[in-house]
Order: C-alpha cells, then structure tokens, then sequence
C-alpha cells in the first residue's frame, strides 16, 4: 500500500514540474518596454538577494539604476506595472528577471 502511494506521489510530482515548465516562461524571456535600454534594480535595503544583486553588478563593473521599492514612488509604480511578487526584479535591456539569477544577468549581459 505505501508503495502505491509513492507511485502515485512521484508521477503527480512529474506532471506537475512539466506543466510549470510548459507554461512558465523561463527567466529573461519575458520583455518589457520600462527601461529598455538600462539596468534596473528593483529591490529593497533589507533583502538579502538584492544585495547580491548588487555584489554581481559590482563585481562586474555594470551601471545600474536602483529603486528602492518601499522608499520610492516611482520605483513602487515601476515595479506594479512589471507584476513584481517579489524581490530583487531586475529589468536588463528590457529583459525581465525575477529573483537572483546570475546566470541569466550573464547571458543577457553576455559576459
């Protein structure tokens, strides 16, 4: 009995990670027409992947422009209009990225 629920566990596991990927758009896809030409962060002084948000660019010699999302109107209007759920999004070229994920910032990039 508790071998079939197993089973039965294990293959709803499996078509539900196959489903996300089949409608979730994988990171960087996704475009905007805010900031098109720019680096943008959206974070807070709080949040620890904001800083290493931060600690990539730096480390990387890349200008970017911050908005702080509890401190600026903008930034909190900016970040509405993205769909923000969650912190850091970071807006490359008009890419999207939601959440610390270097290796998207590196390919969109292109470092």
């Amino acid at each position: 009995m508790k071998l079939s629920n197993l089973a039965t566990f294990l293959i709803a596991a499996v078509c539900i990670f196959a489903i996300g990927k089949l409608v979730l758009k994988p990171t960087g896809t996704e475009t905007t027409s805010i900031h098109p030409n720019a680096v943008v962060l959206y974070a807070t002084d709080w949040c620890g992947y904001c800083k290493k948000t931060r600690e990539f660019f730096k480390d990387n010699n890349i200008a970017y422009v911050e908005f702080d999302i509890e401190k600026s109107a903008e930034g909190k209007q900016e970040y509405n209009q993205l769909k923000g759920k969650g912190i850091p999004l970071v807006v490359i070229n008009g890419k999207v990225i939601r959440g610390y994920n270097p290796s998207s910032m590196k390919e969109i990039l292109q470092l």
